[in-house]
């Protein structure tokens, strides 16, 4: 019984924070979705095999470039695209290959970092929003203390502020899980960005050794 009803206090003390508690459980239900979808999509990109790059180079090595180009189409990655631009562009100077691979490379880190910007807008915006909704709340409770007559009572004035306070709360707690959200997701964005770096490095010394 004691559970249950803290939980309706709770709740019915974050209804209690007014109209600018709207727009602050949006901006989390935002969070929460870019950071789960953003999870799933650096997984997936992050699941090159260990042995594509030894397969290509042994396809490559025996002048099988047809079969490395399908290896790497088999595998929806970063790291796979890269190397199949650079396959395709295999007689041409190694100039030009670099090239063809960091312009795919740019496509794919532009994918990998979709949505991080709004991510970290959120985290920015809701302490803000939530700060407004105090200062609107507290606003309010003033003019209410300023129409009572006569004698002001003190649970009129405390419950007026703490009303307000929880659009701060709220603000801060949406913020927090965004920032912590935006730092792991780019986090894993830059290991990511590490291993396509090493990846296109190593097909380029592959091919200049092929020579």
């Amino acid at each position: 019984m004691g559970k249950s009803g803290s939980n309706i206090e709770l709740i019915d003390l974050l209804i209690k924070g007014g109209y600018m508690m709207i727009p602050l459980y949006l901006l989390f239900v935002l969070a929460v979705y870019i950071f789960v979808e953003r999870t799933i999509t650096l997984k997936k990109a992050s699941k090159t095999p260990k042995g594509l790059m030894d397969q290509v180079k042994m396809m490559v090595q025996s002048g099988n470039v047809q079969q490395a180009k399908l290896i790497c189409q088999g595998e929806n990655t970063p790291v796979a695209q890269m190397i199949y631009k650079g396959l395709e562009r295999i007689g041409s100077p190694l100039k030009n290959i670099e090239v063809a691979i960091e312009n795919v490379g740019k496509i794919e880190i532009y994918k990998l970092e979709k949505n991080l910007g709004l991510l970290a807008t959120v985290s920015g915006a809701a302490p803000m929003i939530g700060f407004l909704g105090t200062v609107a709340g507290m606003i309010r409770a003033f003019i209410g203390v300023a129409q009572e007559e006569g004698m002001v009572s003190p649970k009129l004035l405390s419950t007026g502020i703490y009303e307000a306070m929880i659009t701060t709360a709220t603000g801060l707690v949406v913020g927090i899980v965004a920032y912590l959200g935006y730092n792991y997701l780019v986090t894993q964005v830059s290991k990511l960005i590490h291993n396509m770096e090493y990846s296109s490095i190593e097909f380029i010394d592959m091919l200049q050794e092929k020579k």
